[in-house]
């Protein structure tokens, strides 16, 4: 049996010494870059490696391609070689708790053609919180060939946002807080507000009070009334910098509402043109 959305920290315990599976600490803070390195040092979950954001999930910047661009196909089969994610690997992605950061390795994996991906639910707090094993120190697997190729049908680029983003069988989906999708305030970008069409789901909004995710009828049920009766697949995801959006991705795909796309350059890539329209206020 292979994990592909979700997988509880009973579960990974059980698989903890499987040498078949492979464990990424994702943890990271935009504020302060270097803090989930520092972190993973301090203590991780045994045989886990570390991805940081910036070096290994995402590409070179050119100023008009968001913050957070998606590395090079190239680049990243060389990351997760470095990894140790082979074809036969199930990987296990966790972050300090919500998932936001694991969520864009298991979106990548799963961009590259790797579907036996999983993000842990609860992360490393709830982890830490059941007194489970921890260890400190870098920890590095043996390198193996990470041969995929990346899904073209699962990105949308700023023209096709810009195509379909009034089409009513389409639906766009911001997964960032209330507050910037509404305008109110920008505390990164260069201007506030949202892609015009776009309907506001905080992706915050998938989980429980404990940090872990709702439960897939929950799910289906939230994210249909935002969706509406849009077909998964004709719905697009965005946030900022095309991070969080893969949180909504991933609830999409718990919620078995398959097939749903990411705009990887989202609001830092949109709002760098300033020809391109701004959405304010509720939709």
């Amino acid at each position: 049996m292979s994990f592909t959305t979700l997988i509880r920290t009973a579960e990974l315990a059980d698989e903890a010494n499987n040498p078949s599976w492979v464990i990424v600490d994702c943890r990271f803070d935009l504020a302060n870059v270097d803090w989930g390195h520092r972190e993973y040092l301090a203590g991780h979950i045994p045989r886990g490696v570390y991805a940081h954001l910036d070096a290994d999930l995402s590409g070179a910047k050119t100023g008009t391609n968001g913050r957070h661009p998606l590395p090079d196909p190239d680049a990243l089969r060389h990351t997760l070689s470095r990894f140790g994610i082979a074809r036969e690997t199930q990987v296990v992605a966790y972050d300090e708790g919500s998932g936001m950061y694991a969520a864009r390795l298991w979106w990548l994996l799963r961009w590259m053609g790797h579907d036996a991906v999983a993000v842990l639910d609860g992360g490393f707090a709830k982890w830490k919180g059941e007194d489970r094993p921890t260890t400190s120190g870098e920890e590095v697997n043996a390198a193996r060939e990470f041969a995929g190729t990346p899904r073209a049908d699962m990105i949308v680029d700023a023209a096709t946002v810009e195509s379909v983003r009034t089409k009513p069988e389409w639906r766009l989906i911001d997964a960032r807080a209330p507050e910037r999708y509404r305008g109110e305030v920008e505390p990164i970008d260069r201007v506030g507000g949202h892609i015009p069409g776009a309907k506001n789901r905080f992706f915050k909004a998938n989980l429980n009070e404990g940090g872990t995710f709702r439960s897939s009828d929950e799910l289906r049920k939230q994210l249909s009334d935002v969706a509406g009766s849009v077909s998964p697949d004709h719905i697009v995801n965005s946030c900022g910098s095309g991070v969080t959006a893969c949180h909504n991705v991933l609830a999409l795909e718990h919620a078995g509402m398959r097939g749903a796309k990411l705009y990887p350059g989202s609001w830092s890539e949109w709002s760098s043109d300033p020809s391109r329209p701004v959405g304010r206020g509720e939709e």
